[in-house]
C-alpha cells in the first residue's frame, strides 16, 4: 500500500497550512507524504507561527508560503481546507475537509499558542484515522488499550 498524501490549504499559507503541516510531517515520521498551500500565499510565514511552533520544538522558520495548483489536489489523497472557501479545486474522489480555525494573521505569539494546539489535535485524529497502525501503537504504549 503506498503511503497516503495530505494537503493543507489555506488562504495565505503562512500560519494554520504551515503548522498542520509541519505537526503531521513532525507526527508521522514520514509515514505520510505532506504537502501545504495557499490560494494567495504571502511572502513569508508568520513570525508568531514560527514562535509557536519552535516552543514546541518544530522549526518552521525555513518554510516558504506556495501557490496552490490544481495538480498537488490532485496528487493528495486528503485535502484540508482552512478558511479558503471555494478557491480549492475540488476532484471526485478526493476526501475533503474543512476546518474551522481562528486566522494567525496579526496575532501575537500568545493568540497563536491556542490555535497551535488544536492544530496539533486535529492532525493527530487524522494521523489516527490515516495511518491506524501507529494509533494502536501509541494505545499500547500509553496503556489505554487494555
Amino acid at each position: 500500500m503506498s503511503k497516503p498524501s495530505v494537503l493543507f490549504v489555506c488562504v495565505h499559507n503562512a500560519g494554520r497550512s504551515q503548522m498542520a503541516a509541519a505537526f503531521l510531517s513532525h507526527l508521522s515520521g514520514g509515514a505520510v507524504e505532506v504537502r501545504s498551500a495557499g490560494s494567495t500565499p504571502a511572502d513569508q510565514v508568520n513570525p508568531a507561527a514560527v514562535q509557536a511552533m519552535a516552543e514546541v520544538g518544530i522549526d518552521i522558520a525555513a518554510a516558504k508560503p506556495k501557490i496552490l495548483t490544481d495538480k498537488a489536489v490532485r496528487e493528495s489523497d486528503v485535502v484540508i481546507t482552512m478558511g479558503c472557501g471555494d478557491t480549492c479545486p475540488f476532484y471526485p474522489g478526493k476526501r475533503y475537509e474543512d476546518w474551522v480555525l481562528d486566522d494567525p494573521a496579526g496575532k501575537d505569539v500568545a493568540a497563536v499558542r491556542p490555535i497551535r494546539d488544536e492544530i496539533r489535535g486535529r492532525v493527530q485524529a487524522l494521523l489516527d484515522d490515516l495511518v491506524p497502525a501507529r494509533a494502536e501503537y501509541r494505545e499500547i504504549r500509553s496503556g489505554s488499550n487494555t
